[in-house]
């Protein structure tokens, strides 16, 4: 125990602050009510605790036993669990799809790949896989990489008229020759799980139900699941796409959120992303979104996905993330978001990336399948006994 321990008869005004993504302490060991230091004393710091007098005064000091790089470390946002949500909803769309079976309704997802994609063949697969989970019929159409639109046209217009067939997925991209919006815009409006078609968008656009695009749905359930408060709150969409961007806002706005959305011309961007309560990044830029761009405390959804081989690029980003980093040196690639690692000090909720959004695209295709057979095929009866993601 010291005794005779005082602290500095006039500490200079030196608060804790924020620099770039760090957070710095005074540059002197001062006392105060609410900013405690460590000092360099170490039967004070064995101590933990003790009771001091200072011109009559008594005050109580708590010295915290980890480094001020470990506290910045401890304290890390709350994680928007993708992976957990996602087995929510399908543990609910399970129990929908026994009741569509019930009534002699089995939902069904058609599937067009065109040409041999890696990357779109394993994703296609893993629709399957998840149709095959869930109970729901697929089947899967493969025309050749040289089919013409006037071809693909046919192979929808013959799946818009299969009535076992409650989705349309039309895997993009498609080939160059191809015209992808004729295609897209052919699918039934009905069966259009994706949530690309313009009568769909329409849907949303004026608040009436429709088929919804799958991202910004997930988005919307991981918000929802995860206790982020929507009504009042001011969300920052970065990226403005006809997938992602555009469909997000509609719904934030459906949810009586303030909505800013933001894209390459916007000025004073990291200012703008600072006045969010909720910010949502779908730029497809890796770790774009530095972190004391984020107001503490605030809601992040990373929609982003990338892929990062450089090793000079993974060190600058993971450099405070060890175990990611040794993964990266194991592997040779690791996967970031549009918003910078370090973001995770910040936010008081985030998305990881992988584990986040990713798997609630897939999820929310599924619910639309179940939805739409619902809509197009199920008695009212039926129809009233639904999931909690598949009614909206």
């Amino acid at each position: 125990m010291v005794t005779n321990f005082r602290p500095h008869p006039k500490p200079p005004p030196a608060p804790w602050r924020y620099r770039g993504s760090r957070l710095e302490s005074p540059p002197r060991c001062t006392l105060t009510w609410s900013r405690i230091r460590r000092p360099a004393v170490p039967e004070l710091h064995e101590a933990g605790s003790t009771r001091h007098q200072s011109q009559g005064m008594f005050f109580s000091v708590c010295y915290d036993s980890v480094s001020l790089h470990e506290s910045e470390r401890s304290m890390t946002a709350r994680i928007l669990d993708g992976l957990k949500i996602r087995d929510e909803i399908f543990a609910e769309l399970k129990d929908e799809v026994r009741l569509l079976a019930a009534a002699g309704v089995r939902p069904g997802l058609a599937a067009v790949l065109v040409g041999e994609n890696p990357a779109s063949q394993l994703y296609v697969k893993s629709k399957i896989a998840a149709c095959e989970q869930l109970g729901l019929s697929s089947g899967l159409l493969t025309p050749p990489e040289s089919a013409t639109t006037r071809e693909l046209l046919a192979v929808v217009d013959d799946l818009n008229h299969d009535n076992n067939v409650d989705g349309i997925l039309v895997q993009l991209p498609l080939p160059p020759q191809v015209d992808t919006k004729r295609i897209l815009e052919a699918v039934d409006p009905s069966k259009d799980v994706d949530g690309f078609h313009p009568v769909n968008l329409g849907r949303l656009a004026s608040g009436r139900p429709g088929l919804v695009a799958c991202t910004p749905a997930g988005c919307m359930e991981i918000l929802r699941r995860g206790n982020v408060p929507m009504e009042g709150a001011n969300a920052v969409v970065l990226g403005r796409s006809d997938i992602v961007g555009k469909p997000l806002a509609l719904l934030l706005m459906h949810a009586n959120a303030t909505v800013t959305i933001c894209h390459s011309k916007t000025r004073d961007l990291p200012e703008v992303v600072r006045r969010g309560d909720i910010v949502v990044a779908a730029m497809g830029k890796p770790a774009f979104v530095e972190a004391d761009w984020i107001k503490p405390g605030a809601a992040v959804i990373d929609v982003g996905t990338n892929t990062i081989k450089d090793p000079t690029e993974a060190e600058r980003l993971l450099r405070n993330f060890p175990a990611r980093l040794e993964k990266f040196r194991a592997k040779g690639s690791v996967l970031v978001g549009d918003v910078h690692p370090a973001a995770v000090n910040t936010a008081g909720a985030l998305t990881p990336v992988p584990g986040g959004v990713g798997p609630m695209t897939i999820t929310m295709l599924m619910s639309n399948t179940v939805k739409a057979a619902r809509l197009r095929r199920a008695s009212p009866a039926v129809s009233t006994s639904q999931s909690t993601a598949s009614a909206r």
